[in-house]
């Protein structure tokens, strides 16, 4: 018996798809039996009226444009609209409800119906990427017009600095602020990117602005700046800082190193670059560092050139040679050294070509990159002194614009 029944079922089952697949085969035989039991049951008398056999046709017809229009045009209709809606943005995604009694059609409608979903999501990501875009082109207006760009004049110090932002808005960047005689140059790079490294950034460089005309020691600085953003950050975002201090009265230099890259420092008399690094953690790796952080005095004399730069410099992947070694900070030394006069210009230049060269063309800037030069020159007048607009000849394709 069960069997039995299992066979009906599967019977039932192939009768239903063969009749969804030839539905309107099967309705024209339907409408040509018709007519031919109308001729053949259709008593003489109303055979002899002249317009019986067109009046029957046209009702044929006017049965079958429903049939066929409730069946296939409406539906089709219907769709058109709900899609030209929904392109439009004139409509709220809701499920569709057009229906067919053609299953081949309801078919067509439910795969429409998919697809006008998986749009909805799409648009819907759309209009937050706008959003998004527009809160970025934002924030990287906000960067460009509140980070010090003009450099302020030092009568014994030559400063040229330039950083570049691999996305719309920089997580690594530099500034100078005048407070007094004291001069605090300093860069610093954030562990995350984007608007909310951006955002912590600008608060970094408020807050060094403020305590600058309360207190005199960078490490003291930076650490109640610390101190107060500590409560305030994710537990996993941490910034690297390299603050200098130029006392132009005393003419003296002091450093406050806060887990950043190595200062370099460039001796004349030995004609050689050194790297110097001091006692300090990144800031909000605890809340108090002050008993971490501390400024130390970097005993330069005239002539000497001072080099601060974020990591990606030294991380730069060679793409020429495809090996995709870094540049290194030995390769940076070198090429300090070798730059054709020592001068903060010179320097600069020559750092920028020789990046440039190591990461040649279609490279791939994964990070920002900053760079500062600065020279003491005393009261000295500079002579030969490099273009600050490097030809195109001498780069390969990365530059600073």
């Amino acid at each position: 018996m069960l069997e039995w029944f299992g066979y009906l079922k599967k019977t039932r089952t192939n009768m239903k798809n063969w009749l969804n697949k030839n539905w309107i085969l099967i309705t024209t035989v339907i409408i040509i039996m018709l007519n031919f039991l109308a001729y053949f049951f259709i008593n003489d008398t109303i055979k002899e009226i002249d317009f019986i056999w067109p009046t029957l046709f046209g009702v044929e017809l006017i049965a079958f444009y429903v049939f066929i229009y409730s069946a296939l045009l409406s539906p089709i209709i219907q769709l058109k609209k709900e899609i030209a809606l929904f392109l439009a943005w004139e409509k709220k995604w809701q499920k569709m409800t057009i229906n067919s009694s053609n299953p081949i059609m309801q078919t067509v409608l439910n795969f429409f119906n998919k697809s006008l979903e998986i749009l909805k999501n799409f648009k819907e990501e759309l209009r937050s990427w706008k959003e998004l875009k527009s809160e970025v082109q934002l924030a990287s207006e906000i960067q460009k017009n509140t980070l010090t760009k003009n450099l302020p004049c030092i009568w014994s110090i030559d400063i040229v600095a330039n950083t570049k932002s691999a996305t719309e808005v920089g997580w690594d960047s530099y500034d100078v602020i005048k407070q007094g005689d004291n001069y605090y140059i300093y860069l610093w790079d954030v562990t995350w990117h984007w608007v909310a490294s951006w955002f912590v950034m600008m608060m970094v460089n408020a807050l060094v602005s403020w305590f600058s005309k309360k207190l005199i020691s960078s490490a003291e600085i930076l650490a109640h700046t610390n101190e107060i953003l500590k409560p305030r950050v994710p537990s996993n975002m941490l910034m690297t800082l390299l603050m200098v201090r130029w006392n132009e009265l005393e003419k003296k230099l002091f450093m406050t190193w806060a887990g950043h890259e190595y200062l370099l420092v460039y001796k004349k008399s030995q004609q050689k670059a050194f790297k110097i690094k001091s006692w300090g953690v990144a800031l909000w790796m605890t809340k108090n560092i002050s008993n971490i952080v501390k400024e130390s005095q970097i005993w330069i004399e005239e002539w000497d050139i001072i080099i601060m730069y974020t990591d990606w410099i030294t991380e730069a992947r060679n793409t020429n040679k495809e090996d995709w070694m870094m540049y290194g900070v030995d390769k940076l030394i070198e090429t300090i050294e070798k730059a054709p006069y020592k001068t903060a210009q010179w320097v600069f230049n020559n750092i920028t070509i020789e990046l440039s060269k190591w990461m040649w063309y279609n490279h791939k800037q994964f990070d920002d990159i900053t760079l500062i030069t600065m020279h003491y020159k005393w009261d000295g007048k500079i002579e030969e002194n490099a273009n600050p607009i490097i030809p195109k000849e001498n780069i390969t394709e990365w530059y600073w614009q």
